[in-house]
C-alpha cells in the first residue's frame, strides 16, 4: 500500500514535495529536541486544493495526517507520535501567500504557512498593525500554527489571543471537503462560530489552510519601562495601577524573576543588566497610541513614587527598549541551551498570581530544597511559564527522570486551587493529552470528544493528541 500511495501523493503535490526516509526526518521532530517520530512521508502541498486532495486520498488509504507548520510547538503537537497508525506530516509552509489586504476594513486574508513576521511586516507596509507577539520565535513560526494553538504572546492585555484576532477561517475537513469560512465581517450572528471549533484544536479537527486576520491601527507613539519591584504582589499592584492611569494603552506587561536573568546572561550574548544593582523581579511594560502622544511623561507620572518599585528607567528610543525587550524574548532559548527543564504554561488569575507562586514555590521547596525555579512571562494576562530544574547538570537529568510527574502534580494542584489552567498557550499536544483528564471534568471531556468523534470519524486528524 505504502508505494501506491506515496505515488498518488507525488502526483497532487509533486515528486520534489513528497520527502520519504532521512529527508522526512527532520519535520518528524520538534524544535526542542524532544518528541520524534516516524512518517511515511512529509508532504508540501502548494494550495488548498492540494491539501483537498491530500485530505481525501488519506481518509480513503486510512493514513493519519499530522498538520504541520514551522514546527515551532512546545507540546509536541505538529509531530508524529513513535508509535501510531501509518501518517503523515502534512507541512503547509509552501502556502505562503498574502491573498488580500482590506485597510480600510483594516483585515488581512492569508494563507496558513504565511510566517508570523511576514504577516505584521506586510500590515505595516499598509499602516497598519498585527499585534501578535510571539517573541522569538516569529521568524519561525507560521500563521497556520498559530491559530491550530490559539497562540498568545506579550499583546494578549490588549489584543487578545489568536482567538480574538480573527475573523474567519479555510479548512479542509477530515473527509477532503474544503469549508470556506474566510469571512471579512464584524458581525454575523447567523448560526453557530464554526471558527472557533478549529482554533485551538492543534490540527484534530482539520486542517487550517487560509485565515481572515483583524488588523489594527499602527502605534505612532511608544513607550517602554522597566521596572525592578519587590515581588510578583508589587507587580500586580503596579498593573492595576497602570491599567487604571494609562487606560488601553496597556500593550504589553512582562513579569521576569532572577534565575531566568541569570540564565540569559549565562547563555545570550550582548544581554546585559538593566539596573546597577541585581534585583530579584522585573517587569517590562509597554504602552502604545496611534496618536503622537507623550506617552513618557504619562508613564513616568504613573510609575513615580509608586509603593513597591525599587528603581525603574524609561525610554522612548527604540535601540535601548529592545536592549531590555532581549532579555524577555530570549529567555526560552537560554532556557534550552542550559538544559532540559519541567515546563509549565499555566494561567490563573491576573490577581491571584503573586498567591501562585509564593504557594507553588513554597511546595516544591519542601520537597527539594535546592530546586531552581524560573518564572516569567505574561502577568498582564494571567499566564506564567514557571519551569523547574536542579543547577546541577548531572543531578538535573535524574532528577527530571525520575520526579517530573511529581513536580506536575504539585504545580497543577496549586494552579487547580486558584481556578487556574494548566495550558495557557501552548496547547495540549502530546504533551498534556493524558494530563489535562486530570483537571477537566467528565461532562467537558466528553463535549471534546463527541465533536472529534463527529468531524473525525476515523480518528485520522493528528491522532494521540489534545483528546
Amino acid at each position: 500500500m505504502s508505494a501506491v500511495f506515496l505515488d498518488i501523493l507525488r502526483r497532487v503535490a509533486g515528486a520534489d514535495n513528497v520527502l520519504t526516509g532521512d529527508a522526512a526526518q527532520p519535520f518528524c521532530t520538534d524544535w526542542r529536541g524532544r518528541y520524534r517520530g516516524a512518517a511515511l512521508a512529509a508532504v508540501f502541498p502548494a494550495d488548498t486544493q492540494q491539501v483537498a486532495e491530500i485530505v481525501k486520498q488519506c481518509a480513503a488509504h486510512g493514513v493519519a495526517i499530522v498538520p504541520q507548520g514551522g514546527n515551532t510547538g512546545a507540546c509536541g503537537a505538529s509531530v508524529p507520535l513513535t508509535q501510531g497508525p501509518p501518517c503523515i506530516v502534512l507541512n503547509l509552509s509552501r502556502m505562503n501567500r498574502i491573498r488580500a489586504i482590506d485597510a480600510a476594513n483594516y483585515t488581512m486574508t492569508v494563507e496558513a504557512g504565511c510566517k508570523l513576521a511576514d504577516v505584521c511586516a506586510e500590515a505595516e507596509r499598509a499602516d497598519r498593525l498585527f499585534p501578535l507577539g510571539l517573541t522569538a520565535i516569529a521568524p519561525h513560526c507560521e500563521i497556520g500554527g498559530n491559530l491550530s494553538t490559539n497562540a498568545g504572546g506579550i499583546g494578549v492585555l490588549r489584543y487578545g489571543n489568536m482567538r480574538d484576532l480573527v475573523l474567519g477561517v479555510e479548512a479542509v475537513l477530515p473527509d477532503g471537503r474544503v469549508w470556506n469560512g474566510l469571512r471579512t465581517l464584524r458581525k454575523d450572528n447567523s448560526g453557530y462560530d464554526l471558527k472557533q471549533l478549529f482554533i485551538g484544536a492543534e490540527g484534530t479537527l482539520g486542517v487550517i489552510t487560509a485565515a481572515v486576520l483583524k488588523l489594527f491601527p499602527r502605534p505612532r507613539a511608544t513607550v517602554t519601562a522597566c521596572a525592578a519591584v519587590r515581588d510578583p504582589a508589587a507587580a500586580v499592584a503596579l498593573l492595576a495601577h497602570l491599567r487604571a492611569v494609562c487606560g488601553d494603552r496597556i500593550s504589553a506587561f512582562e513579569l521576569i524573576s532572577r534565575t531566568g536573568l541569570e540564565l540569559v546572561f549565562r547563555h545570550i550574548s550582548g544581554a546585559r543588566e538593566p539596573f546597577a544593582e541585581k534585583q530579584e523581579w522585573m517587569v517590562l511594560a509597554q504602552l502604545a497610541d496611534p496618536l503622537p502622544l507623550p506617552l513618557d511623561a504619562m508613564l513616568r507620572d504613573a510609575l513615580q513614587g509608586f509603593d513597591g518599585i525599587i528603581e525603574h528607567r524609561v525610554t522612548t528610543d527604540a535601540e535601548t527598549a529592545e536592549a531590555w525587550w532581549m532579555l524577555r524574548k530570549n529567555l526560552s532559548e537560554a532556557q534550552k541551551r542550559e538544559g532540559v527543564s519541567v515546563k509549565h504554561d499555566i494561567a490563573v488569575p491576573v490577581s491571584r498570581v503573586a498567591e501562585f507562586v509564593a504557594q507553588a514555590d513554597a511546595a516544591l521547596r519542601a520537597v527539594w530544597p535546592d530546586i531552581r525555579i524560573v518564572a516569567f512571562g505574561h502577568l498582564g494576562d494571567g499566564n506564567l511559564h514557571y519551569n523547574a530544574s536542579l543547577p546541577d547538570p548531572a543531578e538535573n537529568a535524574d532528577f527530571i527522570a525520575r520526579h517530573e510527574h511529581e513536580v506536575n502534580r504539585i504545580v497543577y494542584g496549586v494552579v487547580t486551587q486558584f481556578g487556574g489552567s494548566i495550558s495557557a498557550e501552548h496547547g495540549l499536544g502530546q504533551l498534556k493529552r493524558e494530563e489535562i483528564t486530570r483537571y477537566k471534568s467528565e461532562v467537558e471531556l466528553e463535549l471534546m470528544r463527541a465533536v472529534k468523534r463527529t468531524l473525525d470519524p476515523q480518528g485520522l486528524m493528528n491522532p494521540g493528541k489534545v483528546v
